[in-house]
């Protein structure tokens, strides 16, 4: 009987092996139920070290699997310098390594790739290794266990339900889950009402606080409050690390063509910062039917579709508040405020859902706050971990 031909490792290197590198979760998962393929263009923004802000304190080297010479599976392993400054809170240290983009078809090649980035993070110095992050905790975080079916989201990755078990049996442990919830959108849903109707900003209690929009015109400055709010609000939480400048920037510039006013909350103490949120449009309702690589119709069909903004559905990416009111009863509240005035803005949203992600599972307050309304999350991701 002849033997299975052995997985082959081989590090990306060049253009034509990093394409490869890109569109092979597409042409893995492709007929799976529940997957749905992101635009290829889009995962180039995120890992081509010519695109991605994370190259400005971070390094990376890509992996794929070839059995037979086919490709059957991929891993990043990284490097993120921003390490070294975070707190002890966050368990991380500047020897904490990572991996990322892991996807695959063949079981046998899970524990080889995780062996290659291992092997690739202990020649730098790392003694742990956690993940998949890719590229790290700001981008596309851990991997899905729980949820395969639910509505595919932007930025939220996708993985079969055998793989949490093959990356377990290759030695890893569960280091944290991050949970996401589906709430109804619009001023008359449920989720509208998890603050009290006679707290409202501007009015009574909250007559100090004031509401306002994105300013077009001043995306710059706006970003960096929302990059400091959030920095402020996360920074000693298990696997923060913090958002730069050039990344907010970067993300600013690519979700610019679908962002709107309406998508950013900024409320302000006395005309300060004190807390913000920003959602995001899912790509995936505009770009699902097309592929990860459209045809030139399907670029104009997606052109259109994103023109009409043909959306039904968005993503919370972000949620910071104030380290001046972190720990009062104010700072305690502001979440929900946040998450209230985004669903009243629903007569001008065309969206009839909104996804709340990610939420660490020990992020209890937050949790009692969302599972008022929705009792159980949609989707379940899990990080692991290895010593090294």
């Amino acid at each position: 009987m002849t033997q299975p031909a052995r997985i082959v490792i081989t590090p990306v290197g060049g253009f034509r092996q990093l394409s490869t590198f890109i569109r092979l979760p597409r042409r893995l998962y492709a007929g799976m139920p529940g997957y749905v393929a992101p635009l290829d263009m889009e995962q180039r923004t995120l890992l081509d070290p010519k695109h991605s802000a994370f190259f400005g304190h971070g390094e990376a080297q890509y992996f794929l699997a070839y059995r037979d010479g086919r490709p059957v599976g991929r891993i990043s392993a990284q490097i993120d310098f921003l390490t070294r400054e975070v707190s002890e809170e966050t368990g991380l240290t500047g020897r904490t390594g990572f991996f990322g983009a892991l996807d695959v078809t063949d079981p046998e090649a899970v524990p080889v790739l995780l062996e290659a980035a291992a092997d690739w993070l202990r020649e730098r110095g790392m003694t742990v290794m956690l993940g998949p992050w890719t590229l790290n905790s700001n981008g596309e975080y851990g991997l899905m266990i729980e949820g395969q079916s639910a509505r595919p989201m932007v930025m939220m990755p996708w993985h079969p339900v055998w793989l949490d078990s093959a990356v377990r049996a290759a030695g890893l442990t569960k280091a944290m889950d991050v949970l996401a919830y589906h709430m109804e959108m619009g001023p008359e849903a449920e989720a509208a009402h998890i603050v009290p109707r006679a707290l409202k900003v501007g009015e009574g209690r909250l007559g100090g606080l004031s509401v306002r929009r994105l300013d077009s015109g001043n995306l710059v400055r706006d970003g960096e409050i929302l990059r400091d709010l959030y920095n402020g609000t996360w920074r000693d939480t298990w696997g923060f690390i913090p958002y730069t400048s050039d990344e907010m920037a970067a993300m600013i510039r690519e979700i610019r063509p679908i962002l709107r006013d309406e998508h950013f909350v900024l409320v302000e103490q006395d005309g300060e910062p004190a807390g913000v949120a920003l959602v995001v449009p899912n790509v995936f309702d505009v770009s699902a039917d097309l592929g990860g690589a459209p045809s030139p119709l399907g670029w104009a069909k997606l052109g259109v579709r994103l023109l009409r903004h043909e959306f039904g559905s968005a993503r919370v990416i972000l949620l910071g508040v104030s380290k001046a009111i972190s720990g009062t009863a104010l700072g305690a509240m502001l979440p929900a405020l946040l998450i209230r005035e985004l669903m009243n803005r629903g007569n001008e949203l065309p969206y009839t859902l909104i996804e709340l992600g990610w939420v660490l599972e020990t992020n209890l307050p937050m949790r009692r706050l969302i599972e008022r309304i929705v009792p159980e999350p949609c989707k379940r991701h899990r990080v692991y971990s290895r010593e090294l």
